[in-house]
C-alpha cells in the first residue's frame, strides 16, 4: 500500500530532525519545517533523495566547506536548501515541549 502525502511528510520531518548528527538535525529539521507542507510528490521525492545522503557531506556543502558535487546541484530542493535562511527560520523541534513553545 502506498504511503499518503500527509504521512510521508511527518516520516520525513520526523527524519529531517532525528539524523543523529546534531548540526544536520538542526538544519533539515528547520528547513522541513518551513518548506515541507509547500512541497508536492517531485518535491518530496528531491527531499528525500537529500535525506539518503551522508550527513558529514551534507553538513560541508550547506556550510560551504565543501562545493555541492554536480548531480545534487540539479537538485531543486538543495538549491532552495543553499538559499535557505537557517539562522531566521523558526527553532522548533529538538525536543521541546509543546508547553515550551507555548511561552515563546
Amino acid at each position: 500500500m502506498a504511503e499518503d502525502t500527509d504521512a510521508r511528510r511527518r516520516r520525513l520531518r520526523y527524519q529531517s530532525w532525528y539524523r543523529g548528527c546534531k548540526e544536520t538535525d538542526i538544519l533539515f529539521g528547520k528547513f522541513a519545517d518551513v518548506w515541507l507542507d509547500r512541497f508536492d510528490a517531485a518535491g518530496l521525492d528531491a527531499f528525500e533523495a537529500l535525506l539518503n545522503e551522508n550527513d558529514i557531506d551534507l553538513y560541508n556543502w550547506l556550510s560551504g566547506r565543501e562545493p555541492v558535487p554536480a548531480d545534487l546541484a540539479e537538485n531543486p530542493v538543495m538549491v532552495l536548501m543553499m538559499e535557505f535562511d537557517f539562522a531566521a527560520a523558526p527553532d522548533r523541534g529538538m525536543g521541546q515541549t509543546r508547553a515550551a513553545t507555548d511561552l515563546a
